[in-house]
C-alpha cells in the first residue's frame, strides 16, 4: 500500500495525527535493552498513532548493534501503521539512488526525509517511488533554522526566503503525489505562509514537546480541513518514565497529545465553519 494511503488510514482508524518519534538514547531510556524498550513503546501506542518515525541517527550511534534493533523495531510496528525513516538523506544522484534502495529496498520504510540541498537530480531517486511518501527537510524546528533558511533568494524575480523556495520546489517534484514537507512546529507563522503556498501536501511537523514548541499555533497554522499533517513527539513520549511503568506513561504520553491535537483541530474547524 503507498504511503499516503496507508497514513490516512491510519489517522482515521485511531482518529490521529500524532506520529511517534523513535530515538533510542540509553541514557534516557529504563535499564534495559533498546530494542526492549522500543518494543514495548510500540505495543502501548501503536492504537494511539498514524506512524512512527526512527530518527537512524540514534540506531547508528548504538554501534553494530544498532540495525539489528533497528530491525527489531521495523518487525515490532504493526502492519497497518506506517514507518517514516528520519534520514534526511541527500547526495549526488548515484548516491542518493543507493539511499534510496538501501531505506526502501532493503529496509521497506514506508517514508523517508530527504535533504534538498543537493538539487533535483539528488532528490530524483527517492521521487521515482511514487508507493513511498517523500518528505523534503524544508523548515526546521531547530534556533538555527534561520541561518540559512531565511536567507532572501530571487526566485522568477521575486524575492523569497530559502525555504519557501525549497517548498515551491518540492509542490513541483510532487508529480506522483507522494511528496510532503518537514515544517517545524516552532515557527507556526513561517507554518501557515507554507500552507498557503503548498496547500496539497503533507506536513511533517517536529518540535513539540521537549523544543518548546505550541500544538495550538501549529494546528491553526497548517489545518486547513483536510488533515494533511503528522505531528512528531518524541522525547516526551519515549521518556514519560524511567521506571517499570514506562510503556504506561507512553501510552498516557501519547494519548494526552493526540487529543489535545484533535481538540484544536476541533476548535479550527468551528472556527472555519463561523467566519
Amino acid at each position: 500500500m503507498a504511503f499516503m494511503d496507508k497514513w490516512r488510514r491510519a489517522a482515521a482508524r485511531n482518529g490521529s495525527h500524532l506520529c511517534v518519534g523513535l530515538d533510542p538514547d540509553p541514557a534516557q531510556m529504563p535499564a534495559m535493552e533498546p530494542a526492549a524498550f522500543l518494543r514495548r513503546v510500540i505495543e502501548a501506542t501503536s492504537d494511539l498513532v498514524c506512524c512512527y518515525k526512527p530518527n537512524l541517527a540514534f540506531f547508528e550511534a548504538l554501534g553494530r548493534d544498532g540495525y539489528r534493533v533497528l530491525a527489531d523495531v521495523l518487525a515490532a510496528v504493526p502492519p497497518d501503521i506506517p514507518v517514516l525513516a528520519d534520514a534526511k538523506r541527500g547526495d549526488i544522484g548515484h548516491t542518493s539512488t543507493a539511499y534510496a534502495r538501501a531505506l526502501f529496498d532493503v529496509w521497506g520504510f514506508d517514508a523517508v526525509t530527504v535533504n534538498p540541498w543537493g538539487g533535483a537530480d539528488s532528490v530524483q531517486p527517492f521521487l521515482e517511488r511514487p508507493e513511498r511518501g517523500i518528505f523534503i527537510w524544508c523548515r526546521g524546528s531547530n534556533p538555527g533554522a534561520r541561518d540559512f533558511q531565511d536567507l532572501p533568494v530571487l526566485d522568477e524575480g521575486e524575492a523569497r526566503p530559502l525555504y519557501e523556495v525549497v517548498a515551491l520546489r518540492a509542490r513541483a517534484w510532487n508529480r506522483h503525489g507522494n511528496v510532503g514537507l518537514v515544517v517545524g512546529v516552532t515557527y507556526p507563522e513561517d507554518a501557515a505562509r507554507l500552507r498557503r503556498l503548498c496547500p496539497e501536501l503533507p506536513f511533517l511537523m517536529p518540535g513539540l514537546g521537549a523544543q518548546g514548541g505550541d500544538a495550538a499555533a501549529a494546528v491553526r497554522a497548517v489545518d486547513d480541513g483536510t488533515g494533511g499533517f503528522l505531528v512528531n513527539v518524541s522525547r516526551q513520549v519515549l521518556y514519560a518514565a524511567r521506571g517499570p511503568d514506562f510503556a504506561e506513561a507512553a501510552r498516557a504520553a501519547a494519548r494526552r497529545y493526540r487529543d489535545e491535537i484533535n481538540r484544536y483541530r476541533a476548535r479550527a474547524t468551528g472556527a472555519r465553519e463561523t467566519t
